[in-house]
């Protein structure tokens, strides 16, 4: 007997054996059970999501033996054969290659008489949207007045090329991407049913390839015990897909947290012995900066598969925000300008380090971590308040040992200077960058938090805030946090007034520089000051 590819092997043949597109499943179940059934239905979404197997389930629905249903039997002559594809009431159309309006007048010359085996003469026509504008408007007839023997299941992966006249008389459904997790879980079903030994995480690095398809994912996966030819190991995916080891990927990470370009040369050769798929890595890249983005915002994330949270968390730390932001656009351009490279190591290796040349400069040009690996660069943040250091108030830790000294000398701190004192990282940073200072008293520090970053608050975060305070300031103290709009400007709030305060010092410079007077006076020039930004912050003196 000839091999059945696992693609079509585990093709779901009922509703209940279909994954990820319950919004859609429900609707239609409900439909079926109550006898509201339309005349037509469109079903959207990329490659490999189910829409003509759930087209095909709805069919065996609607023509089963034992009745409308939404558990056909799967048993019956008419379940069967369109199992197998051969139900002659089913009609199955690519309207890729039935373009022309003389095709579609012959697939509806029959469409008014009645079913030959089944309940409902069924046309399923696949890429709809590829008919043409006269084969439209032969079809648009029948989806007005169609004989109630007739059902439609329409299917495209481009549902804006349709006229609006054809969408307004279908109910249209829209199926979403595969999310990894999912297609992880189903290929694990399937491995386990197959009998076939695989690692789990090389079965989760076939669903991000799958790149949301489920049938591209089964595809891959048939490819991957064919050339594994045994047991499936990461390696060896990795190797057959040209996709990068994950450890490199939180290498360079880390290598770009130093600023050590250097080491990221090195890295990159190193990666080069493995034949690597370079649009992949730049791609990695930039879906580890989005969660970690993400992470540094609301201090966890959902990361479906790959690094564990933990990891997330130590890199969080080690990258500043704004350089986050700043990596994430340069891997995503790097990875669309990739083909222009003189070859794909090149880019790749010029995207890493555009990152480390583009960073703001004062993360960039701190003596000895320039291209160095040495200690973590301050971030703008830093050498902004850094600037305003002789107005600050906060209390070193007293030399003497004794507390006591410690609690009679207190005085109202810089709040903004002493969060980054403190030494705090990732989501607990998170909080105190998002609290006011409001007083101290007795043992107990009481600050206020701005309530659109309440979800930041936990009682661990506050319990290691305090911890913080009490080692810098070398006695037991307390953290007391309460929701509070007024309460005061946070460190992220003073952060944002400062850069308001320099971009608009940018304008005001550029409205007054002699060369741009002379350009209005010239040509009648107008200076769209919406358009300025600034590139880099101010450089201490």
């Amino acid at each position: 007997m000839s091999y059945l590819v696992l693609a079509r092997k585990w093709r779901p043949k009922d509703f209940a054996d279909t994954v990820g597109q319950e919004h859609v499943l429900q609707a239609l179940i409900n439909a079926l059970e109550t006898g509201r059934l339309h005349h037509a239905y469109l079903f959207t979404g990329t490659r490999g999501v189910g829409k003509t197997t759930i087209a095909r389930i709805l069919a065996k629905a609607l023509n089963c033996e034992k009745g409308v249903t939404s558990e056909p039997c799967g048993e019956c002559s008419a379940c069967v054969e369109i199992d197998e594809g051969r139900f002659v009431d089913l009609i199955e159309v690519d309207a890729a290659s039935k373009t022309k309006v003389d095709d579609t007048r012959d697939l509806l010359d029959n469409v008014q008489y009645a079913p030959a085996r089944g309940r409902y003469k069924v046309y399923l026509i696949d890429e709809v949207h590829m008919l043409s504008k006269s084969s439209f408007n032969a079809l648009l007839k029948t989806l007005e007045e169609p004989p109630p023997h007739v059902k439609f299941l329409l299917a495209t992966t481009d549902p804006q090329k349709l006229p609006v006249t054809v969408l307004s008389r279908c109910l249209q459904f829209n199926l979403k991407r595969m999310t990894p997790r999912l297609i992880s879980d189903r290929l694990t079903h399937i491995c386990e049913a197959e009998s076939i030994e695989a690692e789990t995480t090389a079965l989760a690095t076939i669903a991000r390839a799958a790149d949301g398809s489920m049938r591209d994912a089964l595809s891959l996966l048939d490819q991957a015990i064919a050339y594994c030819g045994g047991a499936i190991e990461e390696a060896q995916v990795a190797k057959m897909l040209g996709t990068i080891d994950r450890d490199h990927v939180v290498r360079l990470l880390r290598l770009l947290g130093d600023n050590d370009a250097k080491g990221i040369v090195d890295a990159i050769r190193e990666i080069d012995e493995q034949f690597p798929n370079y649009s992949r890595l730049l791609e990695d890249l930039a879906r580890d900066l989005q969660r970690i983005a993400v992470f540094q915002v609301v201090g966890t994330c959902d990361s479906e598969d790959d690094l564990n949270e933990q990891e997330y968390a130590e890199l969080s730390a080690a990258l500043p925000a704004a350089d986050v932001q700043l990596f994430y656009q340069v891997a995503i351009m790097g990875r669309r300008d990739l083909h222009l490279a003189p070859d794909p190591r090149s880019g790749a290796e010029m995207a890493l380090l555009r990152m480390l040349a583009f960073r703001p400069a004062a993360a960039a040009e701190v003596p000895g971590n320039v291209g160095g690996g040495g200690e973590h660069a301050p971030t703008p943040r830093t050498v902004a308040a850094a600037e305003q250091a002789p107005a600050a108030k906060v209390l070193a830790p007293p030399e003497s040992p004794e507390p006591a000294v410690a609690a009679q000398s207190w005085a109202d701190p810089d709040w903004s200077l002493l969060v980054g004192e403190l030494g705090v990282q990732g989501a607990v940073r998170l909080l105190a960058s998002n609290c006011a200072y409001r007083e101290r008293q007795g043992n107990t520090i009481r600050l206020g938090l701005d309530p659109r970053s309440e979800s930041l608050l936990t009682k661990q975060r506050k319990d290691s805030l305090a911890s913080h305070l009490s080692t810098h300031f070398g006695e037991a103290l307390a953290v007391e946090i309460t929701l509070s709009a007024d309460g005061g400007e946070t460190p992220v709030q003073e952060e944002s007034r400062m850069a308001d305060e320099r971009l608009e010092a940018a304008r005001q410079s550029l409205e007054a520089d002699p060369n741009v007077q002379k350009l209005k006076n010239m040509f009648g020039a107008e200076l769209k000051t919406d358009s300025i930004e600034l590139i880099n912050p101010p450089q201490s003196d």
